[in-house]
């Protein structure tokens, strides 16, 4: 697939509008950084890697989005302080 069609569009609509409406604030916790640092950067490696097979396939479009979830868990890692990018505000949206 190379195009985006209306059916693929929707589809993700879909899904981020209904996690939108889930995701409840947790006001106290206690966060391990390293574990979740290292669970960040495994889902990380695992849509990158998705993103190539599907590439392969020839399904640019599920490859396009793949990688926007890989570098969407990156970037949230390091807005967060999970990861150090060294203040990277090209790649990341941090400072």
């Amino acid at each position: 697939m190379k195009e985006i069609t209306d059916e693929k569009l929707n589809k993700y609509f879909d899904i981020t509008s209904r996690a939108l409406t889930k995701v409840k604030i947790v006001k106290k916790g206690t966060v391990d950084f390293e574990s979740a640092a290292k669970d960040f950067l495994d889902m990380a490696n695992r849509y990158f890697s998705d993103a190539k097979h599907f590439r392969e396939k020839g399904d640019i479009v599920t490859a396009f989005a793949a990688l926007n979830y890989a570098h969407g868990w990156l970037d949230a890692g390091a807005r967060i302080g999970l990861f150090d990018v060294d203040h990277d505000s090209e790649l990341f949206t941090v400072d």
